[in-house]
């Protein structure tokens, strides 16, 4: 039996690809000069999404009223599905997914990435924690533009239920296995090679 049809049972606790969704919160043209760490987390996004992409994985993303703040960064616009407008910090609502109960799949686990983590980031996780939903945040994919503000809200969504992990982490559990087709994509995104 080859190791991608083992029956050993896997932790519930990793982030298979068959149960999740990814979110783009905000990645804006006037918000992303104001992030120090712009750069690394732009690559992040960039290999969550074309990972998500690999594996099929619905991708959504959003912009905080766009008329102020600008479209989606280029560098990511050309990669994601047309953005939903919103107003509200919180995307749950315009997300329009309802509660984890009534899903009609099985993509029950939300990996969140985007700005800023202490408003639109925070407020989308708590509300779909609430919802039922599991919220996975790769801390390398969410940013604001103070340290101290991202680090309170990191500490917050945990002490609330989110799970805290790295892009890369996401990754390899949603690719499972090494020899794959997919695992030698995921390598490149990684490594940067192509």
């Amino acid at each position: 039996m080859s190791e991608s049809a083992s029956t050993h049972p896997r932790s519930i606790d990793l982030v298979s690809h068959q149960e999740c969704q990814l979110v783009v919160i905000d990645v804006q043209e006037k918000l992303i000069p104001l992030i120090p760490v712009a750069k690394k987390l732009i690559l992040r996004i960039q290999q969550l999404v074309q990972a998500a992409q690999i594996f099929q994985i619905p991708i959504s993303c959003t912009e905080q009223y766009s008329k102020g703040l600008g479209c989606t960064i280029p560098e990511l616009s050309e990669l994601l599905p047309t953005p939903i407008e919103k107003i509200r910090f919180s995307a749950s609502e315009c997300l329009g997914w309802g509660t984890a109960a009534n899903t009609i799949d099985s993509r029950t686990k939300i990996v969140l990435t985007g700005l800023e983590a202490h408003v639109c980031i925070q407020q989308t996780a708590l509300d779909l924690l609430a919802a039922g939903y599991r919220v996975i945040i790769p801390i390398d994919a969410v940013a604001s533009r103070n340290q101290l503000d991202w680090n309170i809200a990191i500490k917050r969504m945990e002490n609330s239920g989110a799970e805290i992990t790295s892009t890369e982490s996401i990754l390899f559990e949603w690719c499972e296995v090494a020899g794959t087709d997919e695992f030698k994509q995921i390598s490149r995104l990684i490594t940067g090679k192509q």
